[in-house]
């Protein structure tokens, strides 16, 4: 199982098979201080200093540290499903287990009809057996939605 920090809200969907949350790209790095000198007075350029890079960064990929993984096709990700859904069904507490059993194909066609708009992550660990999080653009969207696979989280809240 992965832990999952509560960046902000999230919707369950396909019956609480996975959790959807809205990522937000955010601007890191520059920092303009205010120091109270004038550089113009002192014979400097308003442009002397460090030279702060600014990167736009999505705060979800950076907050936990997301590794980007290269696309699957159909047939690697049912690959994927199936050794997940095997390994994390025995971990699950029995009624957890009828529930996931019960729901988790519909996910996975859900999942399988957005595939190809879909990015894909795993934690820093990149463990085999960790869960992935798949990351796409609604339509007209500029910020990315995630979907996570709700039964492999134990959520930690903040």
């Amino acid at each position: 199982m992965s832990f999952f920090l509560t960046p902000s809200p999230y919707k369950e969907i396909e019956n609480g098979m996975l959790w959807e949350v809205e990522g937000k790209w955010v601007v890191q790095g520059a920092v303009s201080v205010d120091i109270g000198a004038n550089p113009s007075a002192e014979g400097g350029e308003d442009d002397e200093g460090v030279d702060d890079q600014a990167v736009k960064v999505v705060d979800i990929v950076d907050t936990f540290r997301l590794q980007e993984q290269p696309p699957f096709d159909k047939k690697q990700f049912v690959a994927y499903i199936k050794k997940y859904i095997k390994l994390l069904t025995p971990k699950l507490e029995p009624e957890k287990q009828e529930n996931f059993k019960k729901n988790i194909e519909g996910a996975t066609k859900f999942l399988l009809s957005k595939l190809s708009d879909h990015q894909f992550f795993v934690g820093e660990s990149m463990h085999d057996d960790g869960t992935m999080v798949f990351a796409y653009y609604k339509e007209g969207a500029t910020d990315p939605t995630f979907l996570y696979l709700a039964y492999g989280l134990k959520e930690v809240k903040c």
